[in-house]
This record gives C-alpha cells, sequence and structure tokens, in this order.
C-alpha cells in the first residue's frame, strides 16, 4: 500500500482537492488519543494508494495542536510521499511550508491550486523553472474546476525520487547545522537528520524533549546557536524564517511574474473594502445572518425551508405518516396501549423533530455556501476586531463558528489557541453559540408564539455572541483569566465561486448526523417519554392515565418546577418545561422531542402550524417564551458537548466551573427577561423576585463597567492551583 501525505495551508483547497482524488471512499475518526479530525482515502482508479489528509498547517513549528498531530505523521510515520498543496495566488506564502517539507527527505509533488484564478490575474509561473530549482515535480491544478487534476493522479501513481534539500540558509547558518548534525548523528536516524538539525537550532521544546540530550550535548548545542544569533543579532527561529522567505523571494524572482496593473485591487479586495469596513462591517453581517434565517426559517415568499417544514408537519407528519401507521395497526390488530406508544410516543415525538429537517438542510447549506465563497474568514476577521476590546481572543471566534454546527467540535476547536486563559474562557463560552440541535427549539417557538419571525432567530445567535461577549468582559477582570488576549492571524482567502457538490456534501454529513440521532437516541428516549407521560400511580398501583398532569412524569417535574417559577414557568405548563428542559441535557432536539410527546392530540390544529404550535401557544406567552428559550439557550449543552469539556479542560473543578457558569448566567438572563419584561407587559406585578431581578441587573452592569484585575504575575499561579485541584 503506497501512502501519500496531503499538506498545506489551511484556505488552499486542500479539503476541495482531497474530495475530488477519492470521491465517496473516504473515512472519517480522530487522530489516535487527540480530538483533531482524521480523514483518509483511496485515490480514484488506485485501490493500492492511499491518501492521508492532513489538518491545515502554515509551518512544522508545534504552535497548534493541528501541526503537532501533522508534523508527528510525517516524521514518524515517514510516508511514501507527500502531495503539497499551494494557494497560487499567495504562493509566496505557501511556499514558506514547501521549503520546510523538503528537508524531510521525502518525495514532494508540488500542486498549485487556483491556475484559473492566476491566470485571471494576469500574472504568470513558470511550473519548469520551478521544478527544477525545488527538485520536485510542480503540478497546476484547479481542484475547484477540476482542472489538471488526471496530470496530477498520474504523477502521484509513479514513483518519485526524494526531493532535494533546498538551499534556504545562508554559509553561516548551514555550518552550524552540520555541527549539530554531527552532535546528533547517534540519535535520529539518517533521512531525519537535518530536519531534526533545524528543529534544535530553533530550539523547539517538543523536539529537544525527544532527543534527551545530556549536559555537555545540550552545552555544546546552545554555544553553536548562541554564536550564529550573535552574528546576525537576531534569535534562532527569527533568523530561520527570514533566510527562508529570502530563498523563496529569489527563485521566484526567475519563475514568477505579476502583471503590472494601474490599480492593485482586486475584486476581493473591492468587496472587503465593504464587508470589512470599520463601520459596515457588523451591519452588513447582521443582514446576511438576517436573510440567511429568513430564507430557512422566516415566513415569506422566499422562506424555502418554512414551507418544507410546513409540509413535512401538516402533511407528511399530520396526515400521512399517522394515517398509514394508523391504518397498518388497526389491519395487524395491535392492542391499544402499543397503539398509543406508537402513534403518540415514537410517530409524535420523533415526527416533531424530524419536521424541523428541511429548515436545518436549507440553514446548513447557506452556511456552507458563505463558509466556500471565503465570506466566513471575513466574519473571524471582524469579530477579531470586536473580541478584543473586549478582551477575548479572535481565535475564539473560530470555534464559535465550528459549534454553529455542533458543540463538540466547536469545544475542541479551542485547542488551537495557545494561552491557557483563553482557551478555557473560550470553552466556558462556546455552549452559547445555537448550534444545529437548538436550531428546532428556535423554530418551534418562533413559529408557535412569534409567528415565523426570522429575526426571532436571528436574535437566537445575536444573544450567543452577546453572551460570549459579557462573560469575556465579565471574566477577564478576575485574575485567574487575566491578561492581553493572544495575537490573531488567518489568511483572508480570496472570493470564489462554491460548487455544487462541496455544497451538497458539507449540507448532508451534517443532516445525516441530526437525522442519525432522531432515529436513536431521540426514538429511544420517546419511548421512555411516553411511557412516564402515560403511566401514573392511582389508588396506589400503576395504571394507564388518560390525563397526564397525573402522570409519573408529571410528578417528577413538580418535584423540580419550583426552580424554574421565578423564570415564570407556572402552572400546567411549568412541569412540562422544566422536563423539557431536563431531557435537553440529553441532546438539545430533546426539548421539542418532549412538547411533541407531552403535546400529541392535546392541542387543535390552527391555519399557523400543527397542533402541537398550537398547544405551545396556548401555554406559552410572549414572554414566558423567551424567557424559556433563553434559558435553553445558554444553559448547560448536551452530555455529549459535557464529555468535551471534561477531556478538554482534563480537570473536574475547571469542566464543573464552567458548567456552573453557564446554567448560572442562562438563570439570571432568564429571570431578568420574565420579571423585567413582564412588568413592561403587564404580565408580571412587582415582586420579591423583581427586585433580585433589578439587583441582578445593577450587579450585572458593575461587573461589565468595574475595573478589571490589573496583576501578571498572581494569574499564572492562581490558574496553575485551579488546574492542580488545590
Amino acid at each position: 500500500m503506497k501512502t501519500i501525505a496531503l499538506a498545506g495551508n489551511p484556505n488552499s483547497g486542500k479539503t476541495t482537492l482531497f474530495n475530488a482524488l477519492t470521491g465517496s471512499r473516504q473515512h472519517t475518526g480522530n487522530w489516535p488519543g487527540v480530538t483533531v479530525e482524521k480523514k483518509e482515502g483511496r485515490l480514484k482508479n488506485h485501490e493500492d494508494i492511499l491518501i492521508q489528509d492532513l489538518p491545515g498547517i502554515y509551518s512544522l513549528s508545534p504552535y497548534t495542536l493541528e501541526e503537532v498531530v501533522s508534523r508527528a505523521y510525517l516524521v514518524k510515520e515517514q510516508p511514501d510521499m507527500v502531495l503539497d498543496i499551494v494557494d497560487g495566488t499567495n504562493i509566496e506564502r505557501n511556499l514558506y511550508l514547501t521549503t520546510q517539507l523538503l528537508e524531510l527527505h521525502l518525495p514532494v509533488v508540488l500542486a498549485v491550486n487556483m491556475a484559473d484564478m492566476v491566470r485571471a490575474s494576469g500574472n504568470t509561473l513558470d511550473l519548469k523553472k520551478l521544478s527544477a530549482v525545488l527538485g520536485c515535480p510542480v503540478i497546476s491544478i484547479s481542484a475547484l474546476k477540476k482542472e489538471g487534476l488526471d496530470e496530477l493522479t498520474a504523477e502521484l501513481a509513479k514513483p518519485q525520487p526524494t526531493g532535494h534539500r533546498p538551499d534556504s540558509f545562508e554559509p553561516q547558518v548551514l555550518q552550524a547545522l552540520e555541527e549539530i548534525q554531527k552532535l546528533l548523528a547517534d540519535k535520529v536516524p539518517p533521512q531525519s537528520l537535518y530536519w531534526y538539525a533545524v528543529k534544535a537550532f530553533e530550539r523547539d521544546e517538543r523536539v529537544l524533549e525527544e532527543l534527551h540530550l545530556d549536559p555537555e550535548q545540550t552545552r555544546r548545542l546552545e554555544a553553536i546557536v548562541t554564536k550564529v544569533e550573535k552574528e546576525y543579532d537576531d534569535d534562532a527561529e527569527s533568523i530561520l524564517t527570514t533566510q527562508r522567505y529570502d530563498y523563496i523571494e529569489r527563485i521566484l524572482a526567475g519563475c514568477f511574474t505579476k502583471r503590472a496593473t494601474a490599480s492593485s485591487l482586486t475584486w476581493s479586495d473591492k468587496i472587503d473594502r465593504v464587508v470589512t469596513n470599520r463601520w459596515l462591517a457588523l451591519p452588513v453581517f447582521v443582514l446576511v445572518m438576517w436573510e440567511i434565517y429568513t430564507i430557512a426559517m422566516g415566513q415569506t415568499v422566499v422562506s424555502i425551508g418554512t414551507m418544507g417544514t410546513d409540509w413535512v408537519n401538516d402533511v407528511l407528519f399530520g396526515e400521512w405518516i399517522p394515517n398509514g401507521v394508523e391504518t397498518l395497526l388497526t389491519t395487524l390488530g395491535v392492542g391499544d396501549v402499543l397503539s398509543r406508544l406508537i402513534q403518540d410516543g415514537i410517530v409524535a415525538g420523533v415526527g416533531a423533530v424530524l419536521g424541523f429537517v428541511p429548515q436545518m438542510l436549507v440553514l446548513f447549506f447557506l452556511l456552507s455556501i458563505l463558509e466556500d465563497c471565503g465570506y466566513m474568514s471575513r466574519v473571524a476577521f471582524i469579530m477579531d476586531r470586536l473580541f478584543r476590546r473586549f478582551g477575548l481572543s479572535g481565535k475564539s471566534f473560530i470555534p464559535l463558528l465550528v459549534a454553529t454546527g455542533c458543540g463538540v467540535p466547536g469545544i475542541m476547536a479551542s485547542r488551537t489557541i495557545e494561552q491557557d486563559r483563553d482557551r478555557k474562557l473560550t470553552i466556558m463560552t462556546t455552549g452559547f453559540i445555537p448550534c444545529s440541535a437548538k436550531m428546532p427549539i428556535i423554530g418551534l417557538f418562533a413559529g408557535a408564539v412569534f409567528g415565523q419571525n426570522a429575526w426571532v432567530a436571528t436574535s437566537a445567535f445575536v444573544i450567543g455572541i452577546g453572551a460570549v461577549v459579557v462573560s469575556g468582559i465579565i471574566l477577564k477582570k478576575f485574575k485567574v483569566f487575566a491578561g492581553e488576549p493572544a495575537p490573531f492571524v488567518m489568511e483572508l482567502p480570496a472570493y470564489h465561486w462554491p460548487t455544487l457538490a462541496n455544497l451538497l456534501a458539507s449540507t448532508w454529513e451534517r443532516g445525516w448526523s441530526f437525522i442519525k440521532r432522531a432515529g436513536t437516541l431521540i426514538l429511544a428516549s420517546s419511548i421512555v417519554l411516553w411511557f412516564l407521560q402515560s403511566f401514573g400511580i392511582v389508588n396506589g398501583s400503576l395504571s394507564l392515565v388518560e390525563d397526564n398532569n397525573v402522570s409519573l412524569l408529571a410528578d417528577l417535574g413538580r418535584m423540580l418546577a419550583w426552580i424554574f417559577v421565578p423564570l415564570g414557568w407556572a402552572g400546567d405548563m411549568a412541569w412540562k418545561a422544566t422536563v423539557a428542559t431536563f431531557t435537553g441535557l440529553i441532546a438539545k432536539e430533546e426539548v421539542v422531542n418532549t412538547f411533541g410527546v407531552l403535546y400529541a392530540g392535546l392541542g387543535e390544529v390552527s391555519e399557523e402550524g400543527t397542533e402541537i404550535w398550537a398547544a405551545v401557544a396556548a401555554d406559552f406567552s410572549a414572554v414566558t417564551a423567551w424567557s424559556f428559550l433563553i434559558f435553553n439557550l445558554l444553559c448547560a449543552p448536551c452530555f455529549a458537548a459535557m464529555g468535551a469539556i471534561r477531556r478538554e479542560m482534563n480537570n473536574w473543578k475547571w469542566t464543573l466551573a464552567s458548567i456552573g457558569y453557564m446554567c448560572g448566567f442562562a438563570y439570571v438572563v432568564s429571570l431578568m427577561v420574565y420579571q423585567i419584561g413582564g412588568l413592561f407587559t403587564g404580565e408580571v406585578t412587582f415582586s420579591v423576585f423583581s427586585v433580585v431581578a433589578f439587583a441582578l441587573l445593577g450587579l450585572l452592569l458593575v461587573l461589565l463597567f468595574r475595573k478589571g484585575y490589573s496583576g501578571r504575575d498572581d494569574t499564572i499561579h492562581t490558574a496553575m492551583a485551579l488546574e492542580s485541584g488545590k
């Protein structure tokens, strides 16, 4: 089996190329011992060639977990070949990784992507000259338009010689590297000796730990490096970085020609002058998100998602499936109890969740367009500017963005944040972002109580971002989180048209994950919920009850409902809302599933929606709906996300602190929304809870505007103490 490692910068088109080369024959998992995704697939028409897709990286320096994983694979696993994809529109920066890959003494094939955009810009790249200088095949491709892929596939199928080492460094550095190679000769394999020497020169901590140098070897290494640093009056890593870029500039001078233009602004630059403008960026972003939610969840002529959901709820699960199941059960002579379980438990419960699949698929499709065209990278840039004003790292937005699909990978994505305090702060707030599992809750209340107003869905996203920002301001003022956020550097790729195949694949991957939960976890919980709400203790024995207000589930709900009385959850609705909230800890879709079971057959079908919508609308006012919605959007995430928090925090105290903070924050905000909002609508009379709500609002304002902790040294010690459990 021939193994090819696919390496490249983020946003270079690596995923598109991987999909084009392997098609549907892919396997996805995690790298051993870490949560970084691992993808591999067979090269089309070549069953004996396995392509290993490495995480997108900028270099082989271990700044992020992705770079650690990629470097470990290349150095330890020694693939048969490296396929290095570089963005032809940003070739100088992309070749920086290429120079490092060539130092690994492995066969390398270079794929220059976005050839169509290079041609459109009027620039020219002499592939033969570049190949001769680098000593490896160079193929021009467009992964998006599938140009040059046949030539690239043919090149990958050939045996390739080992690439020669690039002449990146000046004589003084090369002499130092030769001395270091002699020092390490008996510690590493000969083919990797030069690469280890480079990393030792950089004082790479992971490499030095692996080498186990004795004190005398360490002294000699330090003397070699220090001598060069004095000659250049710079640190070792900066010396190598500068000389690598000088080398890249020299080789491009002979093979890359830029078209001289009167204006240096590309059409991408012109768009960015609007969408990243200091004053227009945020309004444009809000309008874009509003339009997306309008198409996916609104009530207008362009609301494709709502039309699909209405059909699924009113026709598929409103008539066809229930009538068909009822006919089938009658024909089979199924008993009344089992029939009610299937109809009111499984069909109603699972149907309530699956009814939102059309809206979610439309939403996923539209978000995939924003991601593939390059706009989401701009959003990260915009949010970095906003986040840094409030003491948050711009890198925090990447996990938050990932969390819009699912909170679990969003929490995992926090590993790219170097500073421990910023990473912990991000983990503690990522759960505030509405993930795909929360979309049915938003859709249910937007439709049942607010007339399918797209602003309700948009505001849910804004509330999530607001909760992150407010939390960042408050928590950054405590010693354990105090300090300047880490700098955030990322590439803004050129805008391009996304391909329909990639959009559909991304949409289906997210949607299918949601549907699978509906067929497994939600199905099982629907059965349990139906049993608990259909049976109760009557005259000392377990009996089937017609009124679920006297059921086992109602008894359990009432035991805990008192907790939420200040939030406006009262009357017969209280225990149902309480049960739905607690089942939402299993999976957030369970909130809607629970309502589907509890309200099955209890409401009348209205013009605005299904019988479940009508029953929810009868139980919830606008203020109580906002209170319930906000609490379930901001409180503790599902069990899977809690497990991810535990793995990433690697400490039970931090895990419990994170979950406790989210629940407490959600409760405080919901309390203020109901008690203060209810006073304006006349639904609430002034009481002790109103006093508490105003007091909490005052405390929140004090925490927001009070001066933060200014100490520096204690921050590190406090964090270390918490980490060790002291």
